[in-house]
């Protein structure tokens, strides 16, 4: 009878989710899942003979991760907070997410009725009441300014100030509701 995996294709997906979240998405090889599981790259090869199966895997699990710390929030103001603040705390998967080409070559409009970015926009319909076009016309501006705070941050280009992110937020909302929803 074979001797039964000690490492399972479960421990292997958690693994690679947290040797991302410590070293970066770029430190996930075989070799190195191995060495940080304290296994062989057998079993790792066995399950993912193909890793780019195991990195989509990984990635939904870091997507899902991100999706509840995003929708913890109470309105949306908080939302884009939360984003940003995932940047400061989370910049390895902040960067596995968004900056490893997984959306290369896709505009605004693709990575916010992305299926990954759903129930976010659902979330943000139903508070501020609008249709699904609505919430994506909302959203939009909104997203291209917490992104580019969010990404600043995670590489170390701004530190983070909560008060200037509300601010600035508040802002945008506000020129957004002001000059009304625009559907182009």
């Amino acid at each position: 009878m074979p001797k039964k995996p000690t490492t399972t294709k479960e421990d292997m997906i958690n693994g690679a989710f947290r040797l991302i979240r410590e070293q970066g998405h770029q430190a996930l090889t075989v070799r190195n899942l191995a060495s940080f599981l304290g296994c062989s790259t057998q079993p790792i090869m066995y399950q993912f003979p193909d890793t780019d199966i195991l990195k989509d895997l990984v990635y939904r699990k870091a997507d899902a991760y991100h999706s509840e710390y995003i929708l913890a929030a109470e309105d949306i103001l908080e939302m884009g907070i939360r984003y940003v603040r995932f940047a400061q705390e989370e910049p390895q998967l902040f960067r596995f997410l968004f900056q490893s080409d997984r959306f290369s070559g896709l505009g605004l409009e693709d990575l916010i009725r992305a299926p990954e970015a759903a129930d976010v926009l659902a979330a943000v319909s139903a508070e501020a009441e609008l249709t699904t076009e609505e919430a994506a016309a909302f959203f939009e501006p909104l997203v291209a300014v917490v992104h580019g705070y969010a990404s600043l941050i995670a590489n170390n280009g701004m530190k983070y100030d909560l008060d200037a992110i509300r601010r600035t937020l508040l802002m945008i909302a506000a020129g957004i509701e002001k000059g009304g929803i625009q559907n182009d």
